[in-house]
């Protein structure tokens, strides 16, 4: 395959990025997004190529964005500094989502906090379980993970919730874990868990508003489900 000259490169770049002013990145294929991203640390080189191969690697733009650091510095053009790149805006993307939820009503507005979860757990390779601890306004406090690995009921401790949230001043608190298989469906375990903790709080007045499983392929909500 003939290699741009470094003017056609200069060129196409502008072309992408005239592109991007106008009609933001709905017109975009995924490669011309990674394309775009990998010019602001590649310089004077066609880039299309790397953007391609990377998604071949990891198999959708999400799976790119979501690769550990040390996998996509295994791909061919892609050194530390290019793989840092890419870190850093999956970074962003959930700093951002954090503080759209921020200071809003999470339970009257739900769907701002289901996309910051799925953002930053849906794609985890492990288990993970949540505590998302909210104020009296159902504002949210912070998040915070509680148990990494596989999930039982011995590993999420219903005390060690309760202190936290007591020390956090939440009066209820939303449950989050996540599904690595892609499909958010619970599982008798799942729901013999929340049970276990909704009435261990219940104890100390800390209401459990909801449990969440997310996953690739969408979530689950005991709440929505009738299930809590």
């Amino acid at each position: 395959m003939k290699q741009k000259t470094a003017l056609q490169t200069t060129g196409h770049r502008r072309r992408i990025k005239e592109k991007f002013k106008l009609q933001g990145l709905a017109a975009f294929h995924d490669y011309e997004v990674l394309e775009m991203l990998l010019s602001y640390c590649i310089a004077r080189k066609d880039v299309k190529p790397v953007a391609k191969n990377l998604l071949q690697n990891f198999k959708s733009f999400q799976g790119v964005l979501d690769a550990p650091l040390e996998q996509l510095q295994k791909v061919d053009e892609i050194g530390e500094h290019s793989a840092l790149l890419i870190k850093l805006i999956r970074a962003c993307c959930d700093y951002y989502l954090s503080a759209a939820i921020a200071q809003r009503n999470v339970i009257a507005s739900p769907q701002a906090l289901i996309k910051y979860l799925r953002a930053s757990m849906a794609a985890l390779r492990d288990e993970q379980f949540r505590v998302v601890y909210l104020n009296a306004k159902n504002e949210l406090l912070h998040d915070e993970i509680i148990q990494e690995g596989t999930i039982d009921q011995t590993a999420v401790y219903p005390r060690k919730i309760v202190e936290h949230a007591l020390s956090a001043g939440a009066v209820s608190i939303i449950l989050v874990h996540n599904h690595p298989s892609g499909d958010p469906s619970p599982s008798s375990h799942d729901s013999k868990l929340t049970s276990a903790l909704v009435n261990a709080t219940k104890l100390l007045n800390i209401r459990v508003h909801d449990h969440i499983i997310v996953g690739n392929n969408g979530y689950y909500s005991f709440a929505e489900n009738g299930s809590l």
